[in-house]
């Protein structure tokens, strides 16, 4: 017995570093923009779950690995709920992969700027009609943020909205990052606005 006692806390701490070296690493990434153009269909076919009926796209767009590939690819890994705030929202894939991930059960709260959802393109009108919850400002100022929270564990922020002309023309940044004190202050951020933007707060004529 006492030389098990003396070999345990050696297998313990063995078994620590083992356990240690499995975990994932937090995700530490940085996208720049423009992005070039890319199929993502791929990408939201192995988003939808399994045993979901997918054909192969006969888009002439490449598939290779590029930063609209990697922030899509971030999006979809949300699996119990997604937080955007974001001044301007045009992309159609990325509204694609909300609605999906929407399907799929996971829980979906917007927050936009008012007058930037009224502009052509915007995909906002879509999303409510899909049955995502979306509020927007009443404010003089624009709601200029631009940041996702998936799963409440990472954040997805920078200077990139959400539009085609920005992913494919701009030069842009995105920082996806898992670190609990960041993320907590983008969710304080988010619930803040959310309640300040609650339609029972509206004042349509002041």
């Amino acid at each position: 017995w006492a030389g098990l006692a003396a070999v345990a806390p050696a297998l313990a701490l063995a078994l620590a570093v083992s356990v240690w070296r499995r975990r994932p690493r937090p995700v530490r990434e940085v996208l720049f923009f423009p992005s070039q153009p890319v199929c993502t269909e791929a990408l939201l076919s192995e988003a939808v779950g399994p045993g979901a009926v997918t054909r192969p796209c006969r888009c002439p767009l490449p598939r290779g690995d590029c930063s609209f590939s990697r922030l899509l690819r971030h999006l979809l890994s949300a699996r119990r709920s997604l937080e955007l705030c974001l001044f301007a929202f045009s992309s159609p894939q990325l509204a694609q992969a909300v609605q999906l991930l929407h399907r799929r059960g996971v829980r979906v709260r917007v927050v936009t700027d008012a007058q930037s959802m009224e502009t052509r393109g915007s995909q906002i009108g879509l999303l409510r009609h899909a049955g995502i919850q979306v509020r927007h400002d009443q404010e003089s100022g624009y709601m200029h943020h631009k940041f996702a929270v998936v799963d409440r564990r990472m954040i997805i922020t920078g200077s990139l909205n959400w539009t085609t002309q920005a992913i494919q023309n701009n030069r842009e940044n995105v920082v996806v990052v898992e670190d609990h004190e960041i993320v907590k202050a983008f969710l304080d951020e988010f619930e803040r606005i959310w309640e300040e933007y609650d339609p029972r707060n509206y004042i349509f004529f002041p």
